[in-house]
């Protein structure tokens, strides 16, 4: 068997290899950084295919069949060298200068032209990159999003609420409003714009680099972002050959190990990245248990010196039970990891809210250097989603015994992103490009326990008369999930609609760059169609709702001027942005929502930066205007709210602690503020960095709500003016500090401290929005890194997030009116409901890359 493999490996090596010519020439030298020698660095022959790494030593030894030319040397965080050569077999010692960062350029080796990174500052915006070595250090358990903690007018809350439950909240703006791509490919839903990033699971372990363009940015994509642009990029092409083996455990029975190999640019021209990942644990929460896969895989082909080609496929099946809101009473009473979603059913404790996901993501980048002065760029895309969320059916009108059940959200998403850029002369640059999507949603309710009973009847589809026993349940295994679905009507439950929006986009920018002086103008046209078809409430052939056509547009520009190391900029920006169709659609029906009108957004932005080897420093002011707004909301009902939104007392409709919703229309926001951001570097080892944020963001106006039980029923419509009540979901204070000291010998420590403060709840009503308390948080690690061979190095890494231990509320979402028996803590009504931050946590791992 081990002849036949090695057999096998050997013919899969000829066939991609194929003839090569027997090498003329053999060129020998040494790799330093002036004082040590280099292991690893990549030395490559200009215009071809032949490279090699220097060894533990520094030297290398490069055979090619070239008697002259260009050697590239390249190390991570050192500058790039490029020397020429000559039949002289000897170049002696190369020291390669070491920088701060390493050069994005070389990170984003496919997709130049649609993954919109910015380098440094050279166009007018504000801009945080994080690099792999911090998202490896800074994210351990927790979602990828925890490695944005520590940016200005970022705030990360709601993990507690499980596994990849985190949300991300940029200037006071949600994720549905802020752009998230993937190597250029839209990762934010169509249907409502939001990111669950349990289905991203694995950006933790394949990205390269993330930037956050904060505000309308400079994107030049036909991108609706009103809080930001946030990029994933991952890289495959240039990666040595090689890989890893990771391991890491953490609080609460968390163990997750990864595997991951890049052959690196083969001869051939190919490079192949794959990375499959393990993962579980019991959750910090009470019964948040969860588990999963994440699989990367990544083919590269260099074709040649103008085309470059990428294929990507990644995904995160996983699952795991859900966490939500409490009485801040319970988690004073019961602690901090007290679940609100635990419940005794059939005599047994169990948490029923379970969210289980698997959305395979696949992209394919061509970058064609068509000559010197012009390139496209392209990536065509698709996305495959089967999973929902399962909770518990209590009986009613509509079942006549309880069962879970689970809502399904399933998806086909195809898209198409094209970018043409054109070097005009020395100053001038423009380009041009289309984004073009196809998106069909499926939702239903289904089955997956009948709780002991052989059947229950189930009445409500308008096309099945009468009682339906249901028999049938279905998975919620993630990797199940594609083949045990229901077929028939019978078994779709509650609701069964479908979804279908058509998107496409044409946009274009102008950029001049001359003696320190940059300038941009960007413009952008989309027209977007909706479509709904609903199978449960129209008879057969009645349910496909009109053709809802909505044009969409943005112009933005800015200037910036850069004297010795100091840096001015303003820009300015509309957007007229189509609602999203959850939306469009009232009462999930086909009725068309009069008040779903395009969002007119209005940006305004300064800023300033200085650069110098020892110290950067970024200053930003902005302002943004939102009106036409619509927002949703959720709580837990009070008495209060039984009362009021149910006052016939029907229990079928509302009973306390059910699950509201509220969906509010016309809101406009006024968000303005001040970002400030800076790195301190005294001396080598050293590094500082601090970030402060101060916003005013307000409602503005009357806004139209309309509230809504767990089945969709509409309670009550209601007008309330909101003119000066706070926007929560985010600190509008913030502000914080970070150090890293690195030792010769591989050893470095680091730590972190953030405090919020006017942080405000998520439902706001007339008067005011809930003061929460203010917090603050400080985060630890140690790591060492022991390089074995120029090819192997141990890595080692333990951390502590809230190291001590600060009892926190994240969130809240309700708004008490106190009474004369009220409690009280930190000044909150005790009956609120909150999230509670996470405790002292802890994460240790151990890395061998070979």
């Amino acid at each position: 068997m081990q002849k036949k493999s090695t057999l096998l490996y050997a013919t899969l090596a000829c066939m991609l290899t194929g003839n090569i010519a027997l090498a003329q020439q053999v060129i020998t030298g040494k790799i330093t950084d002036g004082k040590h020698p280099i292991a690893g660095a990549t030395i490559l022959v200009s215009g071809s295919k032949i490279g090699t790494s220097s060894d533990a030593n520094g030297n290398f030894t490069l055979k090619t069949e070239h008697n002259t030319g260009q050697l590239e040397i390249k190390y991570i965080g050192h500058a790039p060298q490029s020397l020429t050569f000559s039949e002289k077999s000897t170049i002696g010692t190369i020291i390669l200068v070491p920088t701060a960062d390493q050069s994005l350029d070389e990170i984003v080796i496919v997709g130049k032209g649609v993954i919109d990174i910015a380098e440094g500052r050279q166009t007018p915006i504000a801009v945080s990159t994080i690099r792999r070595d911090e998202i490896e250090e800074k994210v351990g358990a927790q979602d990828i999003t925890a490695a944005l903690a520590n940016t200005p007018s970022v705030y990360i809350s709601s993990q507690a609420r499980g596994f990849g439950e985190s949300s991300m909240t940029t200037r006071g703006f949600d994720q549905s409003n802020t752009a998230f791509l993937l190597n250029g490919q839209p990762i934010n839903g169509m249907d409502n714009g939001r990111v669950y990033w349990s289905n991203w699971n694995g950006l933790t372990d394949i990205a390269s680099v993330i930037q956050i363009q904060r505000g309308l940015g400079s994107s030049k994509l036909a991108i609706s972002s009103v809080g930001g642009t946030t990029n994933f990029v991952t890289k495959s092409t240039d990666m040595k050959e090689g890989g890893f083996f990771s391991r890491s455990v953490g609080n609460d029975m968390y163990r997750k190990s990864t595997l991951a190999y890049n052959t690196g640019l083969l001869k051939s021209g190919f490079a192949v990245s794959a990375m499959i990942t393990d993962w579980r644990g019991d959750g910090y929460m009470d019964r948040t248990g969860g588990a999963g896969q994440n699989y990367f895989l990544s083919i590269g082909y260099k074709v040649n010196e103008k085309h470059n080609l990428n294929l990507m496929v990644t995904g995160a099946p996983q699952w795991h039970n859900q966490g939500y809101t409490s009485r801040l009473s319970n988690f004073l009473e019961k602690g901090r990891k007290f679940n609100d979603n635990t419940t005794i059913i059939n005599g047994v404790e169990m948490n029923p809210r379970k969210n289980f996901y698997h959305k395979p993501v696949a992209n394919f980048n061509w970058d064609w250097q068509i000559s010197d002065k012009a390139s496209l760029s392209t990536v065509v895309y698709a996305s495959m989603a089967r999973g929902g969320g399962q909770s518990y059916q209590k009986a009613d009108k509509t079942f006549t015994a309880p069962l879970l059940v689970a809502e399904v959200n399933n998806h086909q998403w195809y898209g198409i992103v094209s970018n043409y850029n054109r070097k005009l002369n020395d100053y001038w640059n423009f380009n041009i490009g289309f984004d073009l999507r196809d998106y069909k949603g499926e939702h239903y309710k289904q089955a997956t326990d009948l709780l002991g009973a052989n059947s229950i009847g189930h009445q409500g589809n308008v096309n099945l008369p009468g009682v339906t026993n249901i028999t049938n349940t279905y998975t919620t295994n993630p990797w199940k999930t594609w083949g045990d679905r229901p077929k028939n009507a019978e078994d779709r439950l509650g609701w069964d609609y479908d979804q279908m929006i058509r998107y496409g986009g044409v946009f274009g920018q102008l950029e001049f760059a001359k003696d320190g002086f940059t300038a941009f103008f960007q413009g952008s046209a989309s027209q977007q169609q909706n479509i709904r078809e609903d199978y449960y409430l129209y008879k057969t052939g009645e349910g496909r709702s009109e053709k809802v056509n909505n044009f969409g547009y943005n112009a933005k520009g800015g200037l910036s001027y850069t004297i010795e190391n100091h840096t001015l900029f303003g820009n300015a920006g509309i957007y007229s942005r189509q609602p999203y169709q959850n939306n469009i659609f009232m009462n999930y029906r086909n009725d068309i929502n009069t008040n779903a009108e395009n969002e007119e957004i209005v940006g305004l932005e300064l800023g300033y930066k200085f650069a110098s080897e020892y110290f950067d420093v970024n200053l930003n002011a902005y302002r943004t205007t939102w009106d036409n707004r619509v927002t949703g909301s959720s709580s837990r009902a009070t008495a209060a709210d039984v009362k009021k939104y149910n006052p016939s007392n029907d229990p079928s409709l509302l009973v306390e602690n059910d699950y509201i919703y509220f969906s509010n229309y016309g809101v406009k926001q006024v968000h303005q503020g001040l970002e400030l951001d800076f790195v301190v570097r005294p001396f080598k080892g050293f590094r500082l960095k601090g970030f402060g944020s101060l916003g005013d963001w307000k409602y503005d106006g009357n806004a139209t709500t309309i509230v809504r039980n767990e089945a969709r029923v509409e309670l009550a419509t209601t007008n309330r003016d909101l003119t000066d009540v706070h926007v929560g979901d985010a600190a509008q204070t913030s502000y914080g500090a970070g150090a890293k000291y690195s030792l010769p010998m591989g050893l470095s420590f680091d730590a972190d401290y953030r405090r919020y403060e006017r942080l405000y709840g998520s439902l706001p009503k007339v008067g005011s929005t809930l003061h929460l308390p203010n917090y603050e948080l400080v985060d630890a690690g140690i790591s060492y890194k022991l390089q074995i061979s120029h090819k192997n190095t141990l890595s080692l890494r333990a951390s502590v997030n809230n190291l001590f231990d600060k009892l926190y509320i994240t969130d809240a979402t309700s708004n008490v009116e106190p009474t004369a028996t009220s409690e009280y803590w930190k000044g909150i009504e005790t009956s609120n409901f909150v999230l509670m931050g996470w405790g002292r946590t802890w994460n240790g791992s151990i890395k061998m890359t070979f």
